[in-house]
C-alpha cells in the first residue's frame, strides 16, 4: 500500500476568523503563528520555536479547523493523515509509511497534521506481544518527533490524550484543550453560520452544551425544514 494514497486530500482553506475558540486557546494559536513568522529573530536569541503541537479534548470541537487555519495563516502546505486509517496488522508496515510521511513534510516544510494519534501514540500495553510492537512503533514516533525540522509544524489531534504514552506526550512543547463551547462562543458560532440565509430562517430556537460540529448539524437540519416548508407553501400557492 502506497502511503501518500491514504493523505487526505483536503485542500479547504481556512481562515482564523473560521476558527472559534476560547481566549485562553486564542492566545496560544496566536502565539504559536507569531513564533513562526519570527523564528528567524528567535532563533539569533537562542530561543525555541515551538513546533510540535497536541490539540486534545472532545469531539466536534475545532482541532481539525484550527490545525487547518495555522497552515493557512504561515502559508504552508498541509498535509493530513488520519492515522485510523493506516495503522495495520505488521506493526513495522506501518512505521515504516509513516516515517515516509514525516520525511515528505521535513522536506516541504508542511503542516502535518496527524488526526486520531492516539492510534500510534497509545500507552504501551502489558501482554508481551503488545509490549514488544507497541514499543518498536511508540519508539519510532519519538525519534521522528525529536528530529522533526524547526521549520516544519506537527499537529496531532485526538479525543483521547489520557492513553497516549507518556514519552510521547512530553515531547509536545504546546498542548491545547478543547472543550465544549460556551454558550457566548456558540452564539458567535451560529450568528455566522445562520447570516447567510434569509432573515426569517435565522431565528431559530438554539441549542446549547454541544459541540461545534453537532450545533452546526442541529442549525443546517431546522433551516432545511424552514426552507422546504416555505417551497411547499410556493408549490400549493401556485
Amino acid at each position: 500500500m502506497n502511503i501518500f494514497d491514504l493523505v487526505i486530500n483536503d485542500k479547504e482553506a481556512v481562515s482564523l476568523k473560521d476558527v472559534f475558540l476560547d481566549p485562553e486557546n486564542q492566545k496560544a494559536v496566536q502565539q504559536l503563528i507569531k513564533e513562526h513568522k519570527y523564528i528567524d529573530e528567535l532563533t539569533r536569541y537562542g530561543l525555541p520555536v515551538n513546533n510540535k503541537v497536541l490539540l486534545y479534548g472532545n469531539s466536534g470541537c475545532g482541532k481539525t479547523t484550527t490545525a487547518k487555519a495555522i497552515a493557512n495563516a504561515l502559508n504552508k502546505k498541509i498535509i493530513v493523515l488520519n492515522l485510523s486509517n493506516i495503522v495495520c496488522s505488521r506493526i513495522g508496515e506501518t512505521s515504516q509509511n509513516i516515517k515516509q510521511v514525516f520525511e515528505k513534510a521535513g522536506r516541504e516544510k508542511c503542516v502535518l497534521f496527524l488526526d486520531e494519534f492516539d492510534q500510534i501514540g497509545k500507552a504501551r500495553g502489558n501482554d508481551d506481544k503488545d509490549v514488544g510492537e507497541m514499543r518498536r512503533l511508540v519508539n519510532t514516533i519519538i525519534q521522528l518527533i525529536d528530529y522533526f525540522p524547526d521549520n516544519a509544524m506537527l499537529i496531532c489531534a485526538t479525543n483521547h490524550s489520557e492513553i497516549i504514552d507518556v514519552a510521547l506526550m512530553r515531547r509536545f512543547q504546546l498542548k491545547i484543550n478543547f472543550q465544549m463551547p460556551s454558550s457566548s462562543v456558540l452564539d458567535t458560532y451560529y450568528d455566522k453560520l445562520l447570516s447567510v440565509f434569509p432573515v426569517e430562517m435565522q431565528s431559530i430556537q438554539r441549542k446549547y452544551n454541544i459541540s461545534f460540529a453537532e450545533a452546526k448539524d442541529y442549525a443546517f437540519t431546522n433551516v432545511k425544514e424552514l426552507l422546504i416548508r416555505k417551497l411547499e407553501k410556493e408549490q400549493c400557492s401556485v
